[in-house]
């Protein structure tokens, strides 16, 4: 794709941009609130405005049902064209729906009467709910198709625009709606507008969701509380025996002490964690903002490292004996703990969960019992470090905004890009202009004017890189 076109395109898309504003603005006006059942009719209502606006691009878009809020399918050259075409074709997800917007009372202005404002540091940003989760995200691709379909005439690659209504609400009927419709939505790569920027002059790929293994232990005792006078030094107290198996899940060092734990975990590439270590903050700066300052991980791995590329456990919740006002004296029959394991690339959560309950079992003492409660789990995922996509994905953002994109792993999870590995076999590019700040899922969302603005530019830059891709 020539530099010249493309060229033209961005300063289409600065010239358009107060329309492309008042565009998103339409969009946020729709109170597409998917937990409330009160608003099925505006989620149908914004899959349906969607529709028509991506239609004016000349895409072929339609409202499809589901068993819960409607999905769109907008295809860009009319047909499926799936692996193998003539083009390298892209598939785009994005969802429509928001969050409540409960307590009302906090919010600055009405959530559903989008506005710029000034941030108390200068910014210029839009408020609302959706501005960033997501409606102003999935937006900035699609400014950047029209901007492109306005220069060219067409977009430089096939694209399929996926939305759904139910993001918010865990998408429990999408991978139904994937599996029923896979065939049609075949495509060499999916990507996924729902992330965020290192900070607000820096681009980022999110590289690696970790996943996720919960689990629940309760250990039983005797056949009821006892007397702690009576009994105390003779009965096994489950407390003590939960603590002491909890306590040996660590080393001096951090690591978690499960055996096999670690198998299948790889180290970051060079150059990747020599990009890190110069991002790395002070863990005193960072831990700081929530009354800390030591790291609590492995303790020869960096503090970026421990929160986003290196697997984890945490105790999250303990319960056993009386713990209402006052004393009693007691030795409880029960007592019993909630554990989650965050994981990296490389470990299956089922044998996670497996060498945990075996590594508990094993130190039960022979007059106790164990149970474990059955939890969520699901695997990491993570993009080939040499997938092209990436690297393409990459050279545009950094040209856009002149320095370098930052390749991060995300210590958090995002089902959507599991179900699109598992049921349609895709690789997603994770690439968002969300911040921090942006109070997603709270009063007063935001969305930064800038971000919006060079998010579309952004996009149109990527979709001419990924057209010169091989297929």
């Amino acid at each position: 794709m020539s530099n010249a076109q493309t060229q033209k395109v961005l300063d289409r898309i600065d010239a358009d941009f107060d329309n492309s504003l008042e565009r998103l603005f339409a969009l946020l006006r729709i109170k597409s609130i998917s937990a409330d059942p009160a608003h099925a009719a505006d989620c149908k209502a914004a899959a349906e405005h969607l529709a028509q606006d991506i239609a004016t691009m000349g895409f072929k878009a339609e409202v499809r049902p589901t068993a819960g809020h409607p999905a769109i399918v907008a295809k860009s050259n009319g047909k499926s064209n799936g692996k193998g075409g003539a083009r390298p074709h892209m598939l785009f997800y994005g969802h429509y729906d928001v969050q409540p917007v409960d307590p009302l009372n906090l919010w600055h202005r009405p959530p559903f009467e989008p506005a710029v404002t000034d941030h108390v540091d200068g910014r210029k940003i839009i408020v609302a709910r959706g501005a960033e989760d997501d409606k102003g995200q999935l937006m900035t691709f699609v400014e950047a198709c029209r901007a492109w379909k306005s220069v060219a005439g067409s977009l430089p690659l096939d694209v399929t625009i996926l939305i759904e209504g139910e993001e918010e609400v865990g998408s429990k009927n999408f991978v139904p709606f994937l599996e029923a419709n896979k065939e049609e939505l075949r495509a060499d790569y999916a990507v996924i507008c729902d992330t965020g920027m290192w900070d607000p002059d820096t681009p980022m790929i999110t590289t690696s969701l970790r996943g996720l293994v919960y689990d629940e232990v309760k250990i039983k005792a005797a056949n009821r509380d006892l007397h702690s006078g009576v009994f105390g030094g003779g009965a096994r107290n489950p407390i003590r025996v939960l603590t002491y198996i909890l306590g040996g899940l660590f080393d001096d060092n951090g690591r978690i002490t499960i055996p096999g734990f670690y198998e299948g975990v790889k180290d970051l590439p060079p150059d990747v964690l020599a990009q890190w270590k110069k991002l790395n903050p002070a863990s005193e700066k960072v831990l700081k903002t929530v009354g800390l300052s030591i790291p609590a991980g492995e303790k020869d791995r960096l503090l970026i490292e421990q929160v986003s590329s290196r697997p984890t456990c945490d105790i999250n919740g303990i319960v056993g004996g009386y713990i209402g006002e006052g004393s009693k004296t007691v030795i409880p029959a029960e007592a019993s703990a909630k554990i989650s394991f965050r994981l990296v690339e490389g470990q299956d959560p089922a044998k996670i969960r497996k060498a945990f309950r075996d590594y508990v079992t094993a130190r039960i003492p022979g007059d106790c019992k164990v149970e474990f409660g059955d939890h969520s789990l699901g695997p990491a995922i993570a993009l080939p470090w040499n997938m092209q996509a990436l690297a393409a994905a990459k050279t545009a953002l950094t040209q856009e905004w002149g320095k370098e994109t930052v390749l991060f792993g995300s210590g958090a999870s995002i089902p959507v890009v599991a179900d699109f590995k598992k049921t349609l076999g895709l690789d997603s590019l994770l690439v968002g202009f969300g911040l921090d700040d942006d109070n997603i899922h709270s009063p007063n969302e935001k969305y930064d004017l800038k971000s919006f603005h060079k998010g579309i530019r952004s996009w149109a830059r990527i979709l001419a890189e990924l057209a010169e891709l091989p297929r």
